[in-house]
Parts: structure tokens; sequence; C-alpha cells
């Protein structure tokens, strides 16, 4: 299904504009950008949400993870692996 699009007009420093001709053809470009500026719009929102989510996983409220993921992780497989039946 196709997506909907419209024109938009802004400025691109005139050296990246002449590396996107030579790079890619006519047809093309407004694929290319549009699918890089996708990807970077994704990484600033990854980004925002990291920031904004930093330290909301309290120590106190989690100590079960207080020696890292791998050890808890390793915990609930070991003991998974005593009630196992053979």
């Amino acid at each position: 299904m196709a997506t909907a699009t419209k024109q938009a007009n802004f400025l691109l420093p005139e050296d990246l504009l002449d590396e996107l001709k030579r790079a890619v053809s006519k047809r093309q470009q407004s694929k290319v950008v549009a699918e890089a500026l996708r990807k970077e719009l994704k990484r600033l929102k990854l980004e925002k949400t990291l920031k904004t989510s930093f330290g909301s996983w309290k120590d106190k409220e989690h100590p079960e993870l207080k020696g890292g993921t791998r050890a808890f992780v390793r915990s609930l497989r070991k003991s998974t692996r005593l009630t196992r039946s053979k």
C-alpha cells in the first residue's frame, strides 16, 4: 500500500545536495532522503525516550537485579533446571 506524499521545501547544504545528485538517480532522490529522515527521526525518538526514562528503574524496588541482569537470568534458568523432569 503506497503512502501519500506531499512536497516539502527545505534547504540543504550545497555539498550535501551535490553528493546526493552524484550518488543517486533523480528518480530515487526523494526516496533516499525520506528513508534517511525516517531513520534519523527514529534515532532521535529513541534517544529522547532513553533520556526521559533514565533512572526510572530503582535498585530498591528490584533488589533481585542488583547483581546484574545476567546473574538474575542465570538464577532463573538454574531454578527451572532443578524442577524439570528427566
